[in-house]
């Protein structure tokens, strides 16, 4: 029997025993506060499927299953998960939306159920939209039918939490409370409702570990113009909790984390003329409880306010750059040593090793993501992560990829270097230059204030576009500051992002086209840039000029450019970067005596 046909059997008795039964069942990947990364606890869709990516939604009807993900994760889907399942690659022309395949291929007038708490209501609403064209409904299932089913389900996380000192946080709760409430009485609104973990993290200047390589913790927050309301378990907060509160001027109510929803309804009926602002992007269980005529639908203003970085943050992001340059200077230089000298490393001692040499440094907390050490065909998987099971050894014939961060007090790394240690074909050395070229395009391009980030994808993109490649994954994304390393509300891609409010001075985002061959190779480059004034004649008639400063120190090959490829501003920008990272980083590694690294930079940081 294949592994996931007992799982499916039981889903779909569950599913017919419904009142009304369900002719299809919706499993999404995210948890009840919308995380891109999740508990174990909250892993429905990878234990009914197998496929564990952090992107994807299976649909369950009584005699398929299907499963839509995104670009990065066709390979690793295909591999994981047995006959029984369906791949729908999402992105395709060809693919249909997951509202419209249900109401094509369930009878007319079914119903369609739901955890109303794992999907938000910006998703809610389009695949109601698309089934009630065939009279299907879509239906709120509140006791999740995948809870009931799985044996051994992990318990929920709830480990202690910790405070953020002003010297990383920069601000106090009341700093943060006061613009927010401002923008709260502008809205005519009485209370805010946060969902989203990292920012309820980042207005409380707290942090904790209840969601692997995230520093966020479980809870809910009511933000009014009075009172500050955290629903979480108390006996998880700081000690000295109370004193916090006294020294960041504020006074906060606590409740349990259960009673979100009770405490939202109060708030509704105590409302005169006031409104309840929430994110759409919250799950449809909370914002379906407010009515629409008092409901301020938009992304919360912690959301942007997160995303510009105070002073000590965008400190914090400079030097823990460096601190994790030389982490990595010494991991790929080691490597380089390692496998020229015919040492045995594979993917997970690579990774491993590289943890090691990050550990060492000042404030660091963990890793950001699990790593991505990829060598020949894994590093054409582009989320992928190593295991036992196809871990390959590292060696001087095959293109090595390494995505991987860092936690640290002070801020989030995020960075990508694509090596190889011995030759590399014609085609790879073009792809290579190609991708590179449209990161240098990218990294030195000049846009107007508040330009969205979709408007600057296709610079990125266009080296590859002229020769027909392309990559399947967007080319920035926002980056937190000792939170979540993918932040909103901004990003750089193909698609839209509905509440990009336009880039603006002191985000900081990656830069990070890549390509793969398909069961091949992979190739990413990927820095942290903050985004900086720019000088220009005419200053975009008074809007003003941004641009991108790199902050992630760490050099790109130059063995694999086909110099050809380069133009004289290109190559004048790699020597440029090549020039400030070695300025940066050499003094530091002169200082610890580390003369072996050292001498790899130097010759890695070599004009071309």
């Amino acid at each position: 029997m294949l592994k996931s046909a007992h799982v499916l059997v039981n889903l779909r008795l569950l599913m017919k025993s419904q009142d009304p039964p369900l002719e299809a069942y919706i499993i999404p990947s995210e948890d009840a506060h919308q995380n891109e990364y999740i508990s174990k606890h909250d892993a429905r869709r990878a234990y009914v499927s197998g496929f564990d990516g952090s992107a994807g939604t299976a649909v369950v009807t009584e005699n398929r299953a299907l499963m839509w993900t995104d670009g990065r994760y066709y390979q690793q889907a295909e591999a994981q998960m047995d006959s029984n399942w369906e791949l729908m690659k999402d992105g395709l022309p060809t693919t249909p939306s997951i509202g419209k395949w249900i109401s094509g291929n369930i009878p007319k007038g079914s119903n369609v159920g739901v955890d109303p708490q794992l999907l938000s209501y910006r998703q809610w609403k389009p695949i109601q939209k698309e089934l009630n064209s065939t009279e299907c409904t879509l239906l709120p299932v509140e006791e999740n039918l995948v809870d009931k089913i799985w044996e051994d389900q992990p318990e929920i996380t709830s480990n202690s939490i910790m405070y953020l000192e002003p010297q990383f946080s920069g601000a106090t709760i009341a700093d943060k409370w006061k613009i927010v409430k401002n923008q709260m009485l502008d809205k005519n609104v009485k209370a805010l409702i946060v969902t989203s973990l990292d920012e309820i993290a980042w207005f409380l200047n707290l942090r904790g570990s209840d969601i692997d390589f995230n520093p966020v913790f479980f809870s809910y927050l009511i933000v009014e113009t009075e009172n500050i309301k955290l629903f979480i378990d108390e006996s998880r907060l700081p000690e000295n909790f109370e004193k916090l509160q006294e020294e960041n001027g504020v006074n906060i109510l606590i409740l349990p984390y259960e009673s979100i929803g009770c405490s939202l309804k109060t708030t509704i009926n105590s409302l005169t003329e006031e409104k309840i602002w929430i994110s759409p992007n919250s799950s449809y269980y909370l914002c379906s409880l407010i009515p629409k005529k008092l409901r301020v639908l938009e992304i919360t203003p912690i959301a942007l306010n997160k995303a510009i970085k105070n002073k000590t943050e965008i400190e914090g992001f400079v030097n823990c750059h460096i601190r994790d340059g030389i982490a990595l200077c010494r991991y790929f230089a080691w490597l380089e040593d390692s496998i020229k000298n015919g040492n045995k490393v594979d993917e997970i001692s690579g990774a491993s090793k590289l943890e090691e040499f990050r550990s060492k440094n000042k404030h660091y907390m963990g890793l950001s993501f699990a790593t991505i050490s990829s060598s020949g065909p894994n590093g054409s998987i582009i989320h992928y992560h190593p295991a036992e099971e196809t871990n390959r050894p590292l060696t001087l014939n095959e293109i090595y990829l390494c995505d991987s961060g860092a936690q640290y007090l002070d801020g989030t790394t995020d960075v990508t270097r694509t090596f190889h240690f011995g030759d590399a074909t014609d085609f790879q050395k073009e792809a290579y230059t190609r991708v590179l070229k449209g990161q240098l395009s990218f990294g030195s391009t000049v846009f107007p204030s508040k330009v969205k980030g979709q408007v600057l994808d296709t610079i990125a993109r266009k080296s590859l576009w002229d020769v027909g490649l392309d990559y399947g994954h967007g080319t920035g994304h926002g980056i937190g500051s000792f939170l979540n390393v993918h932040e909103g509300p901004m990003g750089v891609g193909t698609r839209a992002m509905p509440d990009d409010p336009g880039l603006q001075e002191n985000m900081f985002i990656s830069n990070e086209p890549g390509y793969y061959q398909d069961r091949e190779f992979g190739i990413r480059i990927e820095d942290i840039v903050q985004i900086v004034p720019a000088s220009t004649t005419y200053n975009f008639s008074g809007r003003g000029a941004l641009t991108f400063k790199t902050i992630t120190m760490c050099p790109k090959q130059t063995k694999m450019i086909k110099l050809e490829l380069l133009n004289s501003v290109e190559t004048q920008l790699l020597n440029d970067y090549h020039k400030t990272v070695w300025e940066t980083l050499s003094p530091i590694l002169r200082e610890e005596k580390d003369e072996f690294t050292l001498a790899w930079l130097e010759k890695e940081t070599r004009s071309i």
